[in-house]
């Protein structure tokens, strides 16, 4: 009975060789070789190919449990997928690049192993709930490894803050000075950036974690599958619910994708931050000679180029969300071939913010403030206006009128050609009787940030406190 069973399941009509397609039966003539390249994907898709593996194990393994196929041809299909899983760990196996997909190379691999018998692990299976769940699987590893890596310059950012925690500098709004601010308190900025990536990306880990397999090509299937033993199998949580839109949906792509166009964004912000401050005209962060670069004409030059290139290839990253977004936007249901342009977008955009976040974590870890330049900035005295038009609310003047007395004050003195502190009494009398004798008081850096007390503000204090919390938060 089983012998006339296999026979029926291995029948000679359609029996693929090596280079069978998964879909030839209904096609007579061959490929023509310029649609053969054009519609080949495993130039892009031969990095699901551990993915495609493991989904393909426990799919087998399922066919077995639920008798759809014999047991013993199961077995021979996972023994032949984990040796060819094994063979790929150990690097001796590659994908054919003269496969169609990887998918397709799985099959024709796994049918030199096992024999005829690898034909039937594509029982009550689709390529397009299976390319679905390798990118899903994909994903799923992508985030952690992104989250891994945001994490890991968040700790730079607060090892170097806290290193240099003493140091002070002109905080900047419109590209103008206008307050002192505690270097910490600048990089603390960049690390509460990055915790909302963190979280966006671990927020969209659910939403990544359903599965798809057993959809099959859209409508399901008549066999008697049990997805939710395969779920298990692979890790994860939940079942599409819906075999047409679980074939189609790549919004957990363009969610990855909007994501990692965030982090690129806040990488890009910090890359230009630290471009502009090592530049000659500011010269207050020094970078480590082992992250920059020179050139090739000018042999003085110390060139920040991991900060430019990490600025410029947010660009890319934009470029990729647009493009899949693009990509799906006039899809009608289901599957569409166009689809198969989802993953160069993604696996670029992933890989350079992956690259990104690593380099930057080295950039940050190894500069350094140049006290030196940075204090010579510390005196200009205009830094000081806001701190002196609050000294004036504290003594009961209206804000509108103490920033209208300070605004007439420091036009006096470019008028003048004169310093706030050189003013005599006589001269400050002038705008506000308020104003004798807390002038020079508050033209000091020290007693501005630590004036700071609000929550969240730039003083020790405050700042500390952040410091700590982000030490404990990140276990430093």
């Amino acid at each position: 009975m089983q012998r006339q069973r296999r026979k029926a399941q291995s029948g000679a009509i359609g029996s693929s060789g090596a280079k069978t397609k998964l879909w030839g039966g209904r096609f007579a003539k061959a490929t023509d070789p310029a649609v053969e390249r054009f519609t080949s994907s495993v130039a892009v898709d031969h990095r699901l190919l551990v993915y495609d593996l493991r989904g393909s194990i426990a799919h087998a393994k399922m066919l077995g449990k639920c008798r759809i196929i014999l047991a013993a041809d199961a077995a021979k299909i996972v023994r032949g997928l984990q040796r060819l899983r094994a063979d790929v760990e150990r690097g001796r196996l590659a994908v054919d690049p003269a496969a169609e997909d990887v998918h397709t190379f799985v099959q024709q691999a796994l049918a030199k192993r096992v024999g005829a018998v690898a034909e039937r692990l594509h029982t009550a299976r689709s390529r397009n709930d299976q390319v679905v769940t390798d990118l899903r699987l994909w994903a799923k590893d992508a985030v952690v490894v992104l989250v891994g890596r945001v994490r890991a310059l968040q700790k730079a950012l607060v090892v170097n803050g806290h290193r240099y925690r003493e140091v002070m500098l002109p905080g900047y709004t419109h590209l103008q000075r206008a307050q002192v601010i505690l270097w910490p308190h600048l990089l603390l900025a960049y690390c509460e950036m990055l915790e909302r990536d963190a979280e966006r990306l671990g927020q969209l880990l659910r939403r990544i974690d359903v599965m798809p397999l057993g959809s099959a090509a859209l409508a399901g299937t008549t066999l008697p599958i049990d997805r939710v033993f395969v779920a298990r199998q692979l890790g994860f949580s939940r079942i599409a619910p819906n075999s047409l839109d679980a074939v189609s949906d790549r919004d957990f792509a363009v969610e990855l994708l909007a994501s990692l166009s965030l982090v690129a964004m806040h990488l890009s912000r910090l890359g230009e931050e630290l471009v502009v401050y090592a530049s000659s005209e500011f010269g207050w962060v020094i970078l480590d000679e082992s992250c920059c670069t020179g050139s090739s004409y000018m042999p003085q030059k110390r060139n920040p180029d991991v900060a430019e290139l990490v600025r410029g290839s947010a660009g890319e990253v934009y470029g990729a969300l647009v493009s899949l977004l693009v990509v799906l936007k006039g899809l009608p249901l289901s599957y569409n071939r166009d689809l198969q342009q989802d993953k160069a977008p993604l696996f670029r955009a992933t890989d350079l913010v992956a690259s990104s976040l690593e380099v930057m974590v080295r950039l940050v870890s190894t500069m350094r403030p140049n006290a030196v330049r940075i204090t010579a900035a510390l005196g200009d005295e205009a830094l000081y206006a806001t701190d002196l038009a609050e000294a004036l609310v504290r003594g009961g003047m209206a804000a509108a009128q103490a920033h209208r007395t300070v605004g007439h004050l420091l036009r006096y003195c470019a008028t003048e050609r004169r310093s706030l502190g050189a003013l005599t009494k006589e001269e400050l009398l002038r705008f506000s009787p308020k104003l004798d004798g807390v002038v020079r008081q508050l033209l000091n850096p020290r007693r501005s940030v630590d004036a700071k007390q609000s929550v969240g503000g730039t003083s020790s204090e405050q700042v500390g406190r952040q410091l700590r919390y982000w030490q404990k938060a990140l276990a430093i």
